[in-house]
């Protein structure tokens, strides 16, 4: 029976509001790819691009990393942070004692809690209120 090889990688799971990025980070030549396209035809904006990259500029480890990314729900700023914080994540994964302090510095291991406010009864959205008239 053959022995079957096994892929090393590292993995993690980045949020940001509606968002959820599962990121696996496979050594290799740097290729990323999002939701099976490659980065500049998944994200348009460079904005975007450079976002999902700090964690690997942060690390300087750009072009040791071939990333594989599954973005669902959100709209793609949502899904640009979340990718972010599964690479950030990931390489915390990948070696401990080299990534993580300088990933922490850098403020990219933790979860921006900002959410959508629910709308509120009576009101058209979450502040939004029809216009006020005396008569």
């Amino acid at each position: 029976m053959a022995k079957k090889a096994t892929k090393v990688y590292f993995y993690g799971t980045g949020r940001r509001k509606n968002a959820v990025a599962c990121v696996r980070l496979i050594p290799g030549s740097g290729k990323i790819t999002i939701n099976d396209k490659d980065i500049d035809a998944y994200f348009g904006l460079d904005t975007l691009k450079l976002i999902v990259r700090q964690p690997l500029v942060a690390t300087s480890t750009e072009g040791k990393f071939d990333i594989i990314a599954k973005a669902i729900g959100g709209g793609i700023s949502g899904q640009a942070g979340a990718i972010r914080h599964g690479i950030a994540r990931a390489l915390v994964q990948a070696d401990e004692e080299a990534y993580k302090a300088t990933l922490k510095t850098a403020g990219l291991l933790t979860r921006d809690a900002r959410m959508k406010e629910r709308k509120k009864p009576g009101l058209k959205k979450a502040r939004k209120a029809s216009q006020f008239s005396k008569r």
